[in-house]
């Protein structure tokens, strides 16, 4: 493909250009700049809430995200697609996780609410993704969810939470073993990104997109280019077309040296 054809590069946060430290690399910020340069619009493709990446989007002078897994898309400041979860999928969660005694974080655009913030696995939680804008869970937020993530207390755990039309995908970040994103087959990054370049009018097959988790296994492969990162979850490498370094050793940038954007 012409270096020009390039659109748009979507990049997964934690693993992929977030490193377990918490920090980028200065390959990775200098990749991303030098895509911009040519013309490419970064957009910051993450479980994580929107509204609490602002240092990273900072950072990287990217101001264009896929939040919650695919169910939030902004471009600019205008918003560009918004599903919130069913309200009985919510309400199905809930019930379950108080079940089992297992904890929730469910987020909206603004807020990340918590069916206990004391718990152990919750404080674990927070402080591993440096979580600022927590409250306690109120039911009056139900229609209002765009993504939640379960805190359970083992792998064995992800089968009671099967639920039609969804699936679970483990969090990617070391140390929040038994941590589940809800992932929706009509609303995840794969889509949120397809929204993304129909609402800017560009053609799939004009990005790039970068990821390490399974909750970015739709995104992969339903972009022009993509990359799964070295440390990459084993089951991730089937739905990319390449294979890069891993996050400690300039994955991003390797990927898009690979396609004579970074230098």
């Amino acid at each position: 493909m012409e270096l020009s054809i390039y659109k748009a590069l979507f990049l997964d946060i934690d693993g992929t250009i977030v490193r377990p430290d918490n920090t980028m690399e200065e390959s990775t910020k200098r990749a991303v700049a030098q895509a911009k340069e040519k013309g490419i619009i970064s957009v910051l493709t993450t479980g994580r809430p929107i509204h609490e990446i602002s240092n990273i989007a900072e950072e990287l002078s990217i101001s264009s995200f896929i939040g919650y897994n695919g169910a939030y898309a902004v471009h600019q400041g205008i918003d560009v697609y918004k599903s919130p979860l069913p309200r009985d999928i919510v309400e199905y969660i809930l019930e379950t996780s108080q079940r089992y005694d297992h904890e929730l974080v469910l987020y909206t655009s603004e807020k990340n609410l918590y069916t206990s913030q004391e718990s152990p696995r919750t404080r674990k939680f927070i402080e591993k993704l440096h979580l600022t804008m927590n409250e306690d869970y109120n039911p009056s937020e139900a229609d209002n969810i765009l993504g939640i993530t379960i805190m359970a207390g083992s792998a064995e755990d992800f089968s009671l939470y099967e639920i039609d039309q969804t699936h679970l995908s483990q969090v990617n970040v070391d140390g929040l073993l038994h941590c589940f994103d809800v992932i929706r087959d009509e609303a995840n990054k794969g889509i949120g990104m397809r929204k993304f370049l129909e609402h800017l009018g560009f053609p799939p097959e004009s990005s790039i997109a970068f990821g390490d988790g399974m909750n970015d296994k739709e995104m992969l492969a339903a972009a022009g280019e993509s990359f799964a990162m070295g440390n990459a979850h084993s089951d991730l490498f089937a739905y990319a077309k390449h294979k890069t370094t891993d996050v400690n050793h300039s994955g991003v940038y390797n990927g898009l040296k690979y396609l004579g954007i970074a230098e």
